[in-house]
């Protein structure tokens, strides 16, 4: 089953898509640069952030149990959002078809315990006859 994205992601990548078959205006091509731009400027930040860290003798133990944190917090809320879309997608009963199925089971429990309730008084005599 595939993830389902947030909007904001799948309008950002519809542009993308639209920038790369062509069809975007001529500012996507200095937006993509500002883009790799920030990318690149935010992995050299993280980067010096971990080789300081490290030089510091200080484990970043403190950061990375909060992103495992953040990280379930998200997965959970990812969980949460596809299971709202599958509920959408139920076709529920309607009430009379409700009670309809729930008057069917009842019946068929009736039915089954009697049997099994006769079974059990024949196997039980069965093995008084035997027995004593």
């Amino acid at each position: 089953m595939g993830r389902i994205l947030r909007k904001k992601h799948i309008t950002k990548r519809k542009k993308e898509k639209q920038d790369s078959d062509g069809a975007g205006s001529s500012n996507s091509e200095k937006d993509m640069s500002a883009i790799k731009k920030v990318t690149e400027s935010s992995v050299e930040n993280l980067k010096k952030k971990q080789v300081l860290s490290f030089k510091k003798g200080v484990p970043s133990s403190k950061s990375s149990s909060k992103v495992l944190k953040n990280n379930y917090i998200e997965k959970i809320k990812q969980f949460l959002r596809e299971v709202k879309v599958e509920l959408k997608k139920v076709t529920w009963p309607s009430r009379k078809q409700a009670i309809g199925s729930t008057i069917v089971v009842l019946i068929l429990v009736v039915i089954i315990s009697f049997f099994l309730g006769l079974v059990d008084i024949g196997l039980s005599s069965l093995i008084k006859l035997v027995l004593g």
